[in-house]
């Protein structure tokens, strides 16, 4: 629990960059799994719909220690985070009202690059050791960049997979183990949205309905953070007004600061939503936007990591993951680059990502360390 707090308190930079202290800390420092399980491990939660590393750490608890553990891992992950991010929230409106500005921040999203960057290296290291790997990557980095849509993420995740299951033969031939799956979870994901799309209709209730909307973005949600944020941009922003368009930007400068899941963004949105109905009301906010956005994938990986070590015998199966992890790695380097074309092109930014990247491959400065370094630098400059 100590290694999962300190990732919470410590992993910046969305999912890729949790990858990369993943590997560091939970296999290479405390051996709690192999490099291979934990790259088959996000290979299938990339293939789930959800926040991925919040899916890949709790897998990684359920393969220590059970559910139990796996629920204490999810619960000792996200709070940090989505307490900051509510905090923010309300010291968010409490600038608006005094008209405070939030240029310390400046720095944050080009260092976040530099963080995805240091991601996209040491995982595509890793996990590319082949031509066909090497070919996907690239493809899928490049089609992603160009049709940033987010249904096109799971489809290049499915090609990917099958592109390379077709090699099956050259997978050991592993003694099969009958797959018996536990629909319970399944049952719940299913149930709880039909609950809250039914609730919302007959009450009109705000908080139904805003459940409801996160419940539903987090069902269809493939990529993780890349793709949470121009989604919840374009639904509370763009078509309900909900927020405004600095609010949400500002809070994402702010998510960028933050360690911990970026889903954890959401109830930050939460607070705003409700900044009308008192503290109580916006707190109520964070918490049924927390709850929506992250139970559709918890649901889903309690149900598929229950019978995984059965399935993934099955040579077709693991052939698929080697594509699975190629084009995750392409889709990390197509992050990274849509991710600097969103900087404003200032000198200073593009120096800001160089020396982030150097100090990551440094690695002898801890990331909690740079992270405030950038923070200073904005009350500075």
């Amino acid at each position: 629990m100590r290694d999962v707090f300190f990732l919470a308190v410590t992993a910046f930079g969305g999912p890729q960059a949790h990858m990369a202290m993943l590997l560091k800390i939970m296999v290479q420092k405390r051996q709690y799994i192999t490099e291979d399980e934990l790259f088959e491990l996000n290979a299938l939660c990339q293939i789930l719909p959800g926040p991925t590393s919040t899916q890949t750490i709790t897998a990684i608890g359920f393969r220590v220690g059970g559910a139990k553990l796996a629920y204490a891992t999810l619960l000792i992950w996200c709070l940090p985070a989505l307490t900051i991010m509510t905090l923010a929230a309300v010291f968010v409106t409490f600038l608006e009202d005094h008209h405070i500005s939030m240029q310390f921040t400046k720095y944050i999203q080009p260092m976040a690059i530099g963080f995805v960057a240091y991601a996209a290296y040491m995982i595509s290291s890793k996990v590319v050791t082949t031509r066909i790997g090497v070919t996907l990557m690239v493809i899928s980095s490049f089609v992603s960049y160009i049709y940033g849509t987010p249904w096109i993420l799971p489809l290049l995740l499915l090609a990917g997979g099958l592109i390379t299951a077709i090699n099956y033969q050259n997978q050991p031939v592993e003694d099969k183990i009958p797959v018996k799956i536990q629909w319970a979870n399944f049952y719940l994901f299913i149930g709880v949205f039909l609950l809250a799309a039914g609730l919302g209709a007959i009450t009109h209730s705000l908080y139904f309905r805003v459940f409801e909307n996160f419940y539903r973005n987090g069902s269809l949600i493939f990529g993780g953070g890349q793709v949470l944020i121009p989604l919840m941009y374009k639904e509370f922003v763009e078509f309900k007004h909900l927020l405004t368009a600095q609010e949400f930007f500002s809070g994402y400068s702010i998510a960028q600061a933050v360690p911990g899941p970026v889903f954890s963004f959401c109830s930050y949105i939460g607070v705003l939503i409700f900044r009308q109905q008192g503290l109580s009301g916006q707190l109520l906010g964070a918490f049924i936007s927390a709850a929506g956005i992250f139970l559709p994938g918890t649901f889903l990986i309690f149900f598929v990591i229950r019978f995984w070590t059965s399935l993934k015998r099955y040579r077709g199966i693991k052939a698929s993951l080697e594509g699975i992890n190629a084009v995750s790695s392409g889709l990390v380097i197509s992050s990274a680059i849509a991710m600097f074309y969103q900087v404003p092109p200032d000198p200073l930014n593009y120096i800001v990502i160089f020396i982030t990247l150097l100090l990551l491959l440094w690695d002898v400065i801890p990331h909690p360390i740079i992270i405030l370094g950038g923070l200073a630098a904005g009350f500075v400059i």
